[in-house]
């Protein structure tokens, strides 16, 4: 018997190896878990070109929204390890998202593959122009002085906009009523057309209508002030530090994908971030190019994850 388990796992492991050196040899799916528009759909379509040319096929973008990004992991998690099925990671679907939401279907430390985290992406609350403040000063002391009028918008429920803009009311003794979209993008148009008049978002999505004028940053989640918002004070700046903090945008696949397999695709995803057009086009948005290891990406994400549940759970912070 004992014989056999080791004929049969050696068998697995030269199957395995098989299959990555063929590997790839059609389409590569890639998952977005929001609706098109929003930071996590523009980095996968930015990186998806150049590394499709480096792995030698195609890779496609597939938009599954819903759940605050759960539905799209829950679809990645299911898929075969076989490296043609992959999703983009948030700081949504692999932190936030399982710290408050005790009914997620996967695991965000063992039900995935971490590969590359791509970028580091700022996050702004805006306005809508016709808020009466156009400052943070001014903000805090309209909300403060009408608890209950007004409401944001975010990418859903259990998001990180929704989490960091609970974790901003907490501390801020402020109160807005959450409106939960399927993503990023319908959020953001709802709050341009002024039908909600805030917003937490990523800086990517959010900025080129911060620069048209169509939305107002008041306060950012950065190291320090954007060169693009020089005027805009971070969260530490306003005496929040434990809201300032960045999101990521990664790849993973499903558990047990092969080494190798993972190997080819940050490496794919390395060289499609040295073209300067890519980089400039990541970098532009405000976000910062990472390109790490698959074990330096699993562990941002165990701590991320670790950050949110204590802050859910210090906050006491429930879904709607």
């Amino acid at each position: 018997m004992h014989r056999r388990t080791l004929f049969a796992a050696s068998l697995l492991v030269l199957a395995g190896t098989a299959a990555a050196q063929g590997y790839p040899n059609k389409v590569i799916k890639l998952q977005v878990p929001f609706a098109p528009g929003g930071t996590t759909d523009i980095i996968a379509r930015v990186i998806s070109e150049g590394m499709g040319k480096a792995l030698g096929q195609p890779v496609v973008i597939e938009n599954k929204a819903g759940g605050g990004g759960i539905i799209g992991a829950s679809e990645t998690a299911k898929a075969a390890p076989d490296g043609y099925s992959l999703g983009m990671a948030t700081v949504s679907t692999t932190a936030a998202n399982p710290a408050i939401n005790p009914r997620t279907p996967y695991n965000p430390l063992t039900d995935f593959t971490p590969i590359i985290n791509i970028a580091a992406t700022p996050n702004v609350i805006a306005v809508h122009p016709g808020f009466p403040a156009k400052d943070y000063k001014g903000f805090v002391a309209e909300l403060k002085r009408n608890p209950g009028k007004y409401s944001y918008s975010s990418s859903g429920t259990g998001g990180i906009g929704h989490l960091q803009m609970e974790l901003y009311k907490n501390l801020s003794g402020t109160f807005i009523t959450h409106i939960p979209y399927r993503g990023a993008g319908p959020a953001l148009n709802d709050t341009v057309a002024g039908q909600v008049p805030m917003t937490f978002d990523n800086m990517p999505s959010a900025m080129p209508f911060i620069q048209a004028n169509r939305l107002v940053a008041i306060v950012v989640a950065a190291p320090q002030r954007l060169a693009q918002l020089p005027n805009v004070p971070t969260f530490k700046e306003v005496g929040l530090e434990p809201v300032n903090r960045m999101a990521y945008y990664g790849i993973y696949g499903p558990k047990g994908m092969p080494r190798d397999i993972v190997d080819k695709i940050n490496a794919g995803v390395r060289k499609a971030l040295e073209d300067p057009i890519v980089k400039k086009r990541i970098e532009e948005t405000g976000s910062f190019i990472i390109g790490n290891t698959p074990e330096q990406f699993a562990a941002q994400i165990k701590a991320e994850f670790e950050v949110y549940k204590k802050v859910v759970e210090t906050a006491k912070l429930r879904l709607d």
